[in-house]
Order: C-alpha cells, then structure tokens, then sequence
C-alpha cells in the first residue's frame, strides 16, 4: 500500500510536472483513505479529501473526476501493491509451508502497516457503486488466480497438491478477505496477525481434501 507522501518541494527545488503529479496523487491517496475510513464512503467528499491533504479542490480535480473515481483510483494501487507484496514474499522461502507463512503474513502486515487503506481497500469499497464492486470482483478473481499459479509452482517444485478447481482458491481469498474485513469493521480478533494461523489452516484444509 502506498507510503506516506513527503511534502513537494516548492520554486526553484520543485521537481518537474511528471513528479509533482505523482505526488500530489500519493497525498490525496493517503487522505483519502483517512476521510474514508473515519467517515465512510458515503459520507466523504472532495472538499474534505482536498482539506485533509492540505490541497484546494482544484487541484483534486486535476487528479479525479469525482469521489468515485478517487476511490476506484487507490483501490488499484493499494490493491496491486499487496499483491505485489504477497508475490515477493514468496520468492525465496524454500518449503511450501514457508511460501504459504510468508505469504499470509505478507498479506496480514500490509492491513496492520496501512489500516486506512486496508478499511478502504476491504470495507469501504462496497459501498461505492457498481462500478467499485465490479473492480472488486476482478481484484479476487486477480488474487484467486495468483493462488492457482502459486499451487501449481508449488505442486512442480515440492509436490504438494493441487487445488481441485479454481473455485478453491477464489474460496480462500473470499474467506481471508471477510475475516480481515471483519477484523477492521469489529476489531475480532484484536490483533490481525492472530488470523494467520487461520488462514493457514483454511489452506492446509484444502489441500488436504485434494488427497482424499
């Protein structure tokens, strides 16, 4: 998920336009996810995202259309960095349990490292409109599809087993989102590390139905 923004340097130490916009856009992402996620989707708009990212609204709407296309806008970025982070985590463990521990984790620190926009990225997005839904629809068939390949990786490296179907993995995607999502919305359990060992059961659990 994104890193907070540094403040933009201004007259002669200003950076070129591209770089100025690049960073305007990280400090209204970073608002952004503080106005949703202490207010909701519903309740925020433009002025206050422009207020908490100390902008004017003008400069909002240089970067987005609306509040819609805002949250669409981090919901990709903060979406495909976990990704991301889930991916690299993987590379070097050596054991397809360790792959597994390392990727869980990754997934889990990321919702401790950036809570706002972990609330945005799991909670608030629901309540966006179609448009939001159908980008989150693909993001977990985006992330199911990591797991189909990350099994078959595993299944030619280790030998572990396959996935019956693709429906498996989209199942253990659905179930550590809601479990996060409830986490975030009502604090159960206290802290989102304690979901690891979870999440590592609903995956050791499927792997060992393949087997029977």
């Amino acid at each position: 998920m994104p890193d907070p923004a540094p403040p933009i340097p201004r007259g002669r130490h200003a950076p070129p336009l591209e770089v100025r916009l690049e960073l305007q856009q990280a400090r209204l992402f970073e608002a952004a996810a503080a106005v949703f996620a202490r207010v909701g989707y519903a309740e925020a708009s433009a002025e206050a995202i422009s207020r908490e990212a100390g902008m004017s609204k003008a400069t909002f709407y240089e970067h987005f259309a609306n509040k819609e296309e805002c949250i669409l806008a981090l919901f990709d970025a903060a979406s495909e960095q976990v990704r991301a982070a889930v991916g690299a985590s993987t590379e070097s463990a050596e054991s397809p349990e360790l792959r597994v521990h390392q990727g869980v984790r990754a997934f889990l620190t990321s919702l401790v490292a950036f809570p706002d926009h972990a609330r945005t990225l799991l909670v608030e997005i629901i309540g966006a409109g179609p448009r939001a839904m159908e980008r989150r629809d693909r993001v977990l068939q985006d992330f199911a599809d990591d797991i189909v390949r990350e099994n078959a990786h595993a299944a030619e490296r280790f030998g572990v087993p396959r996935l019956k179907s693709p429906e498996d993995a989209y199942a253990l995607v659905g179930a550590s989102v809601e479990l996060a999502s409830r986490q975030l919305r009502h604090g159960i359990p206290a802290d989102p590390l304690e979901l690891e060992p979870v999440i590592e059961r609903l995956i050791a659990g499927l792997l060992a139905a393949t087997e029977s």
